[in-house]
């Protein structure tokens, strides 16, 4: 268990966070989250012991060891052996076997071992890193951005492994779907303080929101009530007959603490400025190979061919070093293929993005003159508008390129994409450097584009969401795939679908609660039987579900309703000046949002219950559909 108590950190005059306290429970897998320049990183260095907090404490149980795993690759050794070996502790030099045991389950093999790290895939230098953190036995482990460099299927095979991770776990990740999948809890930097829930970030998020709408009608509700105290006093104050109610409207203002106006936090809020396009295919890709060593054995690219239709959705995935960047800018008339041809509608208007061209901003130039080159016709009002869009407000938008960190020089890339109308967008894995907030707001304007996409990414979440057809990058070369990334997982996906997707434990209890269906045509009497049958059961097992979640929002509503009373019963009070019963009754008001955050939370659970088993019922409906006789 970790144990932090009034923890503060300042740079100067900027507050990180203050007097902030925490705990990580035994089996607890907690998710960090925050705005980039927060303090999550700031916070592992503090828990690992890299840098001291300004004030309070860190306590861990005796004997308790912790595990960092850094998203720095630094290997100091020569071979894959003797840098796992580094991790053995004092009482473990020389059993270099502990180390094959553990790099032979994270996939190195034996010849793997007198290699240099240096001449491994970014996925399998992060298993080494990992690797060299497990052989020190770890009661905890944390891991900053594990997912960085990382290919679709590295990212896939540590979201299993933290699935099976036995002990505690803290991670931080900028992309929520692999934290969703791994975490049991949400450990959030807000405004200089931390909240912790049980639960995901989507659940984290509508908390806090919930929490400062609450907050902010409660500060305006206090000011309203301020003002007319104050009103009440100035127009009565020289009466004599009403010296008493003055004197004691005064004491109330005395009092009353002034609500902190909440900051506004600004999140990336843009739009990507669509050409209208007419045809019904926008590009044709037809037996497209490539190399870029014309002695190679087999070139990178071979055979390709693909039609990307009008306003279609095209998702480029695959391991790290196949070819996906060639492929979207061969796509994009960046490079031009070895053998076949890209044919492309006389209408079409591309807009490219490519993380590595941020090497093509000039430093001497600044924000808004960067935008500005991105398009001719564009008007400096135009211009700055757009670096507001991308969070350089004001005379951020003056500033050098030469010094923005990378992720800012990406949202530079980002804002001439968006200054340049286009109608068929091509991303190179356009989530690298963003925050959650910035990723959300990305997918949010990728989906409403009026156009067409092609879009390299790793990122799972934006493949459920946008992907409507696949290009994957497999062993076996390339395959366009017809169907969203979901039909991609169903139909076998990257060959790991039942250690990823479901634990064990979950898909054998709905094998025996709800069995499976044999295939083959039915009877028409036989599919009505079975599907008289399956509804029955369905209502039979949701009704108590749904039961309880009606019950718990009749309770939440109740309580609310008392939450109100007892808000106006305090407010009387507190004109009094009737410390015992201010006491009592913020003693009920405790009790009360106690109860609605408990009702909220076996809500939660039993609504992703109900759905879960409603998902169940509805694909055995589909599959005897499927079996139908007529």
């Amino acid at each position: 268990m970790i144990s932090v108590e009034n923890l503060s950190k300042s740079y100067g005059s900027y507050v990180l966070f203050e007097k902030i306290g925490f705990k990580i429970n035994p089996k607890e897998k907690v998710g960090l989250v925050g705005r980039n320049g927060h303090g999550k990183t700031t916070l592992f260095d503090m828990i690992s012991g890299q840098a001291s907090p300004d004030a309070g404490s860190i306590s861990f149980p005796r004997n308790y060891r912790l595990g960092y795993v850094s998203q720095k690759l630094e290997f100091a050794s020569k071979t894959v052996l003797e840098e796992g070996m580094r991790g053995l502790g004092p009482d473990s030099e020389g059993e270099h076997w502990q180390v094959e045991k553990i790099l032979a389950g994270l996939g190195f093999s034996n010849a793997d071992l007198g290699r240099s790290p240096h001449e491994f895939s970014g996925g399998y230098q992060v298993r080494l890193n990992l690797a060299r953190t497990l052989v020190s036995r770890p009661d905890c482990l944390m891991l900053d951005e594990p997912t960085n460099y990382l290919d679709i299927t590295s990212i896939r095979w540590i979201k299993g492994f933290l699935r099976r991770w036995a002990g505690e776990l803290m991670l931080i990740t900028h992309d929520r779907s692999f934290m969703d999948d791994v975490v049991t809890h949400v450990l959030g930097i807000v405004r200089k303080k931390v909240r912790k829930i049980k639960g995901d970030t989507g659940k984290f998020y509508s908390r806090i929101a919930q929490d400062e709408e609450i907050h902010e009608k409660t500060r305006k509700n206090d000011e309203r009530r301020r003002k007319e105290i104050e009103k009440f006093i100035s127009r009565f104050r020289a009466k004599a007959r009403l010296a008493g109610m003055v004197q004691s409207r005064i004491k109330t203002i005395e009092k009353m603490t002034p609500g902190e106006k909440l900051e506004h936090y600004k999140n990336l809020d843009f739009h990507f400025q669509a050409v209208p396009f007419t045809g019904k295919y926008m590009l044709h890709a037809e037996n497209v190979s490539f190399s870029y060593h014309k002695k190679a054995p087999a070139p990178l690219i071979s055979d390709f061919s693909i039609n990307i239709a009008a306003k279609e959705r095209v998702c480029i995935v695959g391991r790290n070093g196949a070819g996906k960047t060639t492929l979207l800018k061969i796509l994009a008339g960046k490079l031009l293929p070895d053998a076949g041809r890209i044919v492309c509608h006389p209408g079409l208007v591309t807009g490219f993005f490519e993380q590595t061209n941020i090497a093509s901003l000039v430093d001497e130039r600044t924000i808004e003159e960067e935008i500005l080159c991105s398009n001719p016709s564009l008007s400096r009002q135009a211009a700055r508008n757009i670096c507001g869009a991308m969070l350089f407000e004001g005379d951020a938008a003056v500033k050098k390129i030469g010094v923005l960190s990378g992720g800012e020089k990406c949202r530079v890339m980002l804002g001439k994409l968006l200054g340049a109308p286009a109608n068929f967008l091509l991303l190179d894995e356009p989530t690298n450097h963003f925050d959650m907030e910035s990723c959300d707001a990305l997918l949010t304007a990728i989906d409403a584009f009026d156009g067409g996409v092609a879009m390299v990414t790793h990122n799972e979440m934006f493949l459920h969401a946008i992907a409507e057809r696949l290009v994957v990058f497999s062993e076996n070369g390339i395959e366009v795939f017809d169907g969203t990334y979901q039909a991609f997982l169903e139909a076998g996906g990257w060959g790991d679908e039942d250690s990823v997707e479901k634990p064990p434990a979950e898909a054998a209890a709905d094998t025996a609660e709800y069995g499976t269906q044999n295939p083959g045509l039915l009877t028409l009497k036989d599919y009505k039987r079975l599907r008289s049958d399956i509804i029955a059961e369905k209502n039979r097992i949701l009704k108590p579900v749904q039961d309880g979640i009606e019950r718990l929002e009749r309770l939440i509503m109740e309580k609310e309703a008392q939450m109100a009373q007892l808000h106006e019963k305090m407010q009387v009070a507190t004109e009094k000046g009737d410390n015992r019963e201010i006491v009592d009754i913020s003693r009920l008001i405790g009790e009360c949002q106690k109860t609605i955050d408990d009702a909220f939370e076996e809500m939660e659970t039993l609504a992703a219950k109900n759905d879960s088993r409603q998902a169940v019922f509805d694909e055995r409906l589909a599959d005897l559909e499927r079996r139908r006789p007529f």
